[in-house]
């Protein structure tokens, strides 16, 4: 079957209960935000992809010690024309700027992510720590490819902590990982995971923290994620190693100050401009 015969700027039905639960909490689980034939379809160009690309992160476990934590490959859109339409979809973006509550939404970076059986766990961390966009309208959709259960390992979040003032601005480190799984246990902190199946996509602002357990199970844990940041927002003058390097990659060419909008940060959805 053709993919880009899809036609993925169908918008998905966001109410005003949602985005309020977003705000709320930072996070939220919308069903069937891709079809199961989307899926079927953009899988195995995604896998081929990702097999090409692959790189391995790794993760501290303990002091001076380290583990495989998951396979990935960034911006896909710019190695498939096919993955493109995937990852451009209007429908997705449409979603982000809802639930942020802004006019139009760029394009930060994708990732296929893939988290083999055995792999380790994600420690506690804030996305946004590592992005030098000067604005708290962020936001990411991790839709899954397959089916994941509880034992593969989904995001959790720690719910409202992207509200929280109690977490440093640290660098993501097993001890970082220590001291934010106390304050989590300490204030009573709700800690919520989702089971998903493949088409099921989670949104989760970019000041929350996130983790995830080992995956325990016998099958690999797969799905896209896709970075969204408010149009119009400007570039942060990164003050350390991590911001530095995503402003190189992902903001090529721009300065502290310069809007966010480099040619790999498309205009993706905007209510202004039909787009």
């Amino acid at each position: 079957m053709e993919t880009l015969a899809y036609d993925l700027a169908t918008p998905y039905p966001v109410t005003a209960e949602q985005c309020s639960q977003f705000h709320r909490d930072g996070h939220i689980l919308l069903r069937g935000v891709a079809t199961q034939e989307e899926i079927d379809s953009f899988h195995p160009l995604i896998t081929s992809l990702l097999d090409a690309h692959a790189k391995t992160r790794t993760v501290w476990v303990a002091p001076d010690e380290s583990a495989p934590l998951l396979e990935y490959a960034s911006n896909l859109w710019q190695k498939s024309e096919e993955v493109r339409a995937f990852i451009f979809a209007k429908r997705f973006a449409r979603i982000a700027a809802e639930l942020m509550g802004v006019r139009g939404v760029r394009l930060y970076h994708d990732e296929a992510l893939v988290k083999e059986p055995g792999s380790s766990a994600t420690p506690w961390h804030k996305d946004h720590y590592s992005w030098p966009l000067a604005t708290p309208h962020t936001i990411k959709m991790w839709i899954a490819l397959s089916d994941i259960r509880m034992e593969m390992a989904p995001l959790r979040f720690a719910s409202g902590t992207h509200r929280a003032g109690q977490f440093p601005e640290v660098c993501p480190s097993y001890e970082a990982d220590e001291l934010f799984e106390r304050i989590i246990r300490e204030h009573h902190i709700p800690v919520v995971g989702y089971s998903m199946k493949a088409g099921d996509a989670s949104f989760h602002s970019g000041a929350i923290l996130h983790s995830t357990l080992e995956n325990s199970s016998g099958e690999s844990r797969q799905a896209v994620a896709v970075t969204y940041f408010a149009d119009g927002t400007r570039v942060l003058a990164p003050i350390h190693e991590y911001r530095q390097a995503d402003l190189a990659e992902f903001l090529p060419g721009l300065m502290p100050g310069d809007l966010a909008a480099s040619a790999l940060n498309p205009l993706l959805f905007s209510f202004a401009e039909g787009v």
